[in-house]
């Protein structure tokens, strides 16, 4: 993270060759101090008011890891407990669709009036009883169609499942990174303090020029601007992350974790083999294209839906009739072309979906593998090399201010190349972590977690 500095203005030592009275150069530095003194105090109360927000209530918080806070989080989402109450519903919608549709009966009651001589008069009653037996093909494609929307609901619970637990490692390393460079800002604005009281010597003594006191004091304002923004932006991470647990964490919880751990992962072509097989979107899209294949055998088999038995029994004063009849529905002025077409084109979309995925779950593997070794290859670099340069520098600096061979401007320089190379390493380490989860997330390694 790259922070800006105050640039102060440039004064030759030829402007200070003309100085004012001692007493008002001592009068200004009094008032200096004072004006630093309380930006100090105020970030320390800032600070103080930031991890009173958490532990105020509890001397001692609860210490949480990512392993722990992630079954916390997963059993107290909302999002999670509504996916799985989704797949509930779908379970029950296959019981629907294998249900047997009712028989029907009829009863009718009336009398018979003569209208003629000799024509016998009474109640009539009569009575039918009906059954549909539907088309076997329409039943069973019904069925498969409610079977592949059960299956594509459950890989909807573990699609959410799956990118519930990445959102959470991601936060969670967020949150450490921010952790990481508070500590950073604290360890240089400790060293910034040290070097400004060498300098406000030097300078009371005489030997050194008013500027250089001046710019030590800038660099302790902001360094403590960063210092207070990374803290509360890691007391933003607790907050997202107990917004994620509806609430439920530990009041006064601190999360603990090294950005350092070590990534191992598999090889590019083991990779691409889990995410074909335990990828969730994969298996929805492929639920999907099930569920429509389902969706075409029922339209085309919809032209002839079943046929309709009925019997039918009469009574009248004179007589009793009783009749076996056979209803079928004749496809000729609805041939059923329209659904056919839309579930077969129904069916392409969810093909030609499942297609364009695995293409790209193929090139974000490539993008992910190569962001992961170039993570790797920075953290190298800056580890071995890089930092221990710039301590190295930032001694040589520091020895030659003390015997006078450099100003303050070059320990300050030194100090901020220090700085700015451990914020590198550690936003290194951090995107380490990224690409992780980030493949982790595409092999579906979360995605069978169950909440406790």
């Amino acid at each position: 993270m790259n922070h800006g500095t105050t640039e102060m203005p440039q004064w030759t030592s030829s402007r200070y060759r003309v100085e004012p009275p001692r007493q008002s150069i001592c009068l200004r530095a009094d008032s200096r101090k004072i004006l630093l003194s309380g930006v100090l105090a105020v970030g320390a109360c800032f600070l103080n008011s930031a991890g009173a927000t958490t532990g105020s209530v509890t001397n001692a918080p609860t210490k949480l890891s990512i392993d722990q806070l992630v079954p916390l989080i997963m059993a107290n989402n909302p999002n999670l407990r509504v996916s799985l109450m989704a797949q509930t519903a779908a379970r029950a919608g296959i019981t629907s669709a294998q249900a047997f549709q009712n028989p029907r009966i009829e009863l009718t009651r009336g009398n018979n009036t003569a209208r003629f001589a000799g024509t016998n008069t009474g109640p009539l009653q009569a009575w039918a009883v009906s059954q549909f037996i539907e088309n076997p093909a329409v039943r069973n494609a019904r069925i498969d169609g409610a079977r592949a929307f059960e299956k594509g609901s459950e890989q909807q619970a573990r699609i959410t499942r799956n990118e519930l637990v990445a959102q959470v490692r991601l936060w969670a390393y967020q949150g450490l990174l921010y952790q990481a460079q508070s500590t950073a800002a604290a360890d240089a604005v400790q060293l910034l303090e040290q070097v400004r009281e060498r300098v406000r010597v030097r300078v009371e003594s005489g030997e050194a020029a008013r500027y250089e006191i001046i710019k030590a004091d800038a660099e302790i304002i902001n360094a403590r601007e960063r210092l207070l923004t990374t803290s509360l932006m890691a007391e933003q991470i607790l907050i997202e992350l107990n917004r994620m647990a509806a609430g439920q964490l530990p009041v006064g919880w601190a999360l603990i974790g090294d950005l350092s751990e070590d990534v191992e992962m598999s090889s590019l072509m083991e990779i691409q083999q889990q995410v074909r097989q335990h990828n969730p979107e994969l298996a929805a899209l492929q639920a999907q294209v099930l569920q429509s294949q389902a969706q075409l055998r029922s339209a085309e088999g919809s032209r002839w839906p079943g046929v309709e038995l009925r019997y039918s029994q009469m009574r009248d004063p004179e007589l009793r009739q009783g009749q076996l009849s056979v209803g079928v529905q004749m496809p000729f002025m609805d041939t059923r072309s329209g659904p056919i077409a839309q579930a077969s084109a129904e069916l392409q979309r969810a093909e030609a979906r499942l297609e364009g995925r695995q293409a790209e779950l193929q090139q974000q593997i490539l993008v992910i593998s190569k962001s992961l070794e170039i993570a790797r290859l920075r953290i190298d670099a800056l580890s071995q090399g890089s930092v221990r340069e710039a301590e190295a520098a930032l001694r040589v600096a520091q020895a030659a201010y003390r015997f006078g061979e450099r100003g303050i401007l070059d320990v300050l320089d030194a100090q901020r190349v220090l700085r700015s190379v451990r914020a590198d390493l550690i936003d290194a380490r951090y995107q380490l972590q990224v690409a992780r989860i980030a493949l982790e997330q595409l092999m579906g390694q979360h995605a069978n977690n169950t909440p406790s």
